[in-house]
């Protein structure tokens, strides 16, 4: 069995609008991150249907990027809103799992868009297909921060 725990929380309130790290966040079952765009939906969204009311991307990624690639990507410049570490978030899709007393669900894997590439300046799109986190549904709500256990519903994931 698995056990990771969240480093950072993201959100923003529009497409186009810098993501702010928060220390705390209250997630809305079936609606997102209160105040963040997906809570509010507000902005454009990829053409893949889908819930995608928190978005998770593993550090792993982003020092795999800076180690195999030399890009360095900063956990607010990715556009997702929670980065995880030591959990297996391709392996998700399907499954629940807590990020603190917050259960969530894996949708689909997350696909790269060319939006980060323009937003960041670094070309990232094509290196982080299937590496590009997972969008979930929130089945229970509740407050999540920073440093918080993540670890599957059960034991037979």
């Amino acid at each position: 069995m698995w056990q990771g725990r969240l480093l950072y929380i993201h959100t923003t309130r529009a497409m186009r609008e810098p993501m702010i790290a928060q220390q705390s966040a209250q997630l809305l079952q079936g609606l997102g991150i209160e105040g963040d765009r997906y809570a509010l939906g507000t902005g454009k969204y990829s053409p893949f249907p889908d819930i995608r009311e928190v978005t998770l991307i593993e550090i792993e990624t982003l020092t795999a990027l800076k180690r195999d690639h030399g890009i360095d990507l900063a956990p607010e410049e990715h556009r997702r809103n929670l980065t995880t570490e030591n959990v297996p978030l391709n392996h998700l899709v399907g499954k629940r799992f807590w990020v603190g007393h917050v259960l969530l669900e894996g949708g689909r894997l997350n696909t790269p868009c060319r939006y980060l590439d323009l937003v960041t300046r670094k070309s990232v799109n094509d290196i982080l297909l299937h590496r590009s986190g997972l969008n979930c549904s929130i089945i229970q709500g509740g407050k999540i921060s920073v440093g918080d256990t993540i670890r599957p519903e059960s034991i037979d994931i």
